[in-house]
């Protein structure tokens, strides 16, 4: 017997209760929400933990989701999840305290090879959160602008101009670094 071919067909399946469906679902998106997590957080641990508690959110709450826009609707949950984290968590002063501390240590790290991809977490994470998280949702999680659009419920103009000026800043950033 065939299994479902389409992610609609598979939501379908999970908001029925299937185990394998639910499986499916958490095999095809792991590894791009735990790069967005870890990305906005930098730790791998913070990381698995929001992807865990994603997903426990995902088998509660799959039979508000729209098949069609399943997608959409988890990278929301995940930008909402990562919100409350945040909140929780008062993350600006700890954030600053990370970053702070983890360029010193890389900065002596002999190793060259992740040079470019370690300058541009660095500088990723010295923009606004909210800025990061849509470069993060956009290019690392290759969502599309209408995607991005239906996920923070904006206009599309207003999403392709805030992706427009977050590159723009951090292009600076990565220009005016010392590294």
């Amino acid at each position: 017997m065939a299994g479902p071919e389409t992610v609609k067909d598979i939501v379908l399946l999970a908001r029925r209760g299937d185990k394998q469906a639910f499986s499916q679902l958490v095999d095809m998106y792991s590894s791009r929400l735990y790069g967005y997590f870890y990305r906005l957080t930098g730790n791998r641990d913070e990381a698995n933990e929001l992807l865990g508690e994603l997903f426990l959110k995902m088998v509660e709450k799959i039979g508000s989701c729209r098949p069609e826009t399943f997608k959409a609707w988890l990278f929301k949950m995940a930008s909402n999840l990562f919100t409350d984290y945040l909140r929780t968590k008062k993350r600006s002063q700890k954030m600053l305290s990370h970053i702070e501390e983890q360029v010193r240590t890389e900065a002596q790290m002999p190793e060259k090879d992740n040079f470019l991809a370690d300058k541009l977490a660095r500088q990723l994470r010295k923009l606004e959160p909210e800025t990061a998280e849509i470069i993060v949702m956009r290019y690392y999680s290759q969502l599309s602008f209408e995607e991005l659009a239906q996920v923070r419920k904006e206009p599309i103009g207003t999403v392709l101009s805030k992706v427009h000026r977050g590159l723009k800043k951090l292009r600076q950033l990565m220009e005016n670094s010392d590294d």
